[in-house]
């Protein structure tokens, strides 16, 4: 499959900076990723913006028609309105005509349209947004899941997302045995509420995963997991809380640089570190998060993203076309469901 150019769905019209950012995000990721771009948007506004780029490479241009606001709830949107640009780039992925969706737009509304046009994996109930952030430990990184697609949870949507997370850990970041963990308020297996307790009983017994046990909030960052689950309220207050302290350090170390020249001269030989800083902790270098469990690929993508973060997320939603995520993962839950039926 990495041989084959992987061809991307664009929601051009969602995003606080939509179309503008989108379209040069996406741009530069056609140029530079070698993948295929379908800009989905309203055609003359995309036009106008892709003539202020001087590029070789211009995306084909999808129409759509209208665009489903925020303040509309997500189901009711995205059936009134069968044309907005989120519908319209599922509508490609389910015709084969792209092989991944990126929207900066509604996630509600994102997750709906993934779910009635492209469907759950067989043996999910729930999808789940997993999004992969950095550790004290330089090489590594966590993926958490779920970080907004699920607010309310059973214990057994928490399991699928500790199996789902698994797989996308082995065959994207290429751990042999990923390590997952419970987001809870303390380390022993009796705390937490009713939903901690059966879901830490539940991952002890499901033999597929290396469940370590509970992870609090100090260990989210340390390096002693791989995959941490947790219902999508607390998930996306941890990851907007994280975005937020990167921002906080970013900001910091930019005030703490020394002024004048021996400032520019400090600044000009850590350069090549304060880049490494930078993209471990903005999460603009991270793009979005994968929605794991529907039957296509899709990145959903931070409202506030701007061409960089568009870019990154094209790159995410090419590495999971390129490492065959979709069927790996049903490969390994499925793997996964037979050996429990096996043993009971």
């Amino acid at each position: 499959m990495g041989s084959t150019q992987a061809r991307i769905a664009i929601d051009a019209m969602g995003g606080d900076y939509a179309p503008a950012e989108v379209v040069a995000g996406a741009i530069r990721a056609q140029a530079e990723l070698g993948v295929k771009v379908l800009l989905v948007g309203d055609v003359p506004q995309i036009e106008a913006l892709m003539k202020h780029h001087r590029s070789s490479f211009q995306p084909e241009i999808v129409p759509s028609e209208g665009v489903i606001e925020m303040h509309e709830e997500p189901l009711t949107g995205i059936r009134r309105k069968p044309k907005a640009s989120i519908n319209v780039a599922m509508d490609l992925v389910k015709q084969g005509r792209a092989d991944a969706v990126v929207s900066a737009g509604h996630s509600g509304a994102a997750m709906a349209s993934a779910l009635l046009r492209l469907g759950r994996l067989p043996g999910i109930d729930r999808p789940a947004i997993g999004t992969v952030l950095p550790t004290l430990e330089a090489s590594k990184s966590v993926l958490i899941l779920d970080v907004g697609a699920n607010v309310d949870c059973r214990p057994k949507f928490l399991e699928q997302f500790a199996v789902m997370g698994s797989a996308y850990s082995q065959c994207v970041l290429g751990i042999a045995e990923p390590k997952v963990g419970l987001l809870n308020i303390g380390e022993e297996d009796s705390k937490g509420n009713e939903l901690a307790l059966r879901t830490n009983q539940l991952l002890r017994e499901n033999s597929q995963i290396s469940f370590v046990g509970n992870a609090e909030g100090r260990d989210v960052l340390s390096g002693r997991f791989d995959v941490i689950v947790c219902d999508g309220f607390v998930g996306n207050v941890l990851l907007k809380f994280a975005e937020a302290i990167g921002e906080v350090l970013l900001n910091i170390m930019r005030e703490e640089l020394p002024q004048g020249w021996r400032g520019r001269l400090g600044t000009l030989l850590l350069k090549p570190n304060l880049r490494r800083i930078k993209q471990r902790i903005d999460h603009a270098e991270h793009g979005g998060g994968l929605l794991l469990g529907v039957n296509g690929i899709c990145i959903i993508s931070h409202g506030s993203s701007q061409a960089p973060s568009i870019f990154n997320a094209v790159r995410l939603a090419k590495e999971a076309v390129d490492n065959r995520v979709l069927e790996r993962i049903h490969s390994q839950y499925q793997q996964a469901k037979a050996t429990a039926t096996d043993g009971e």
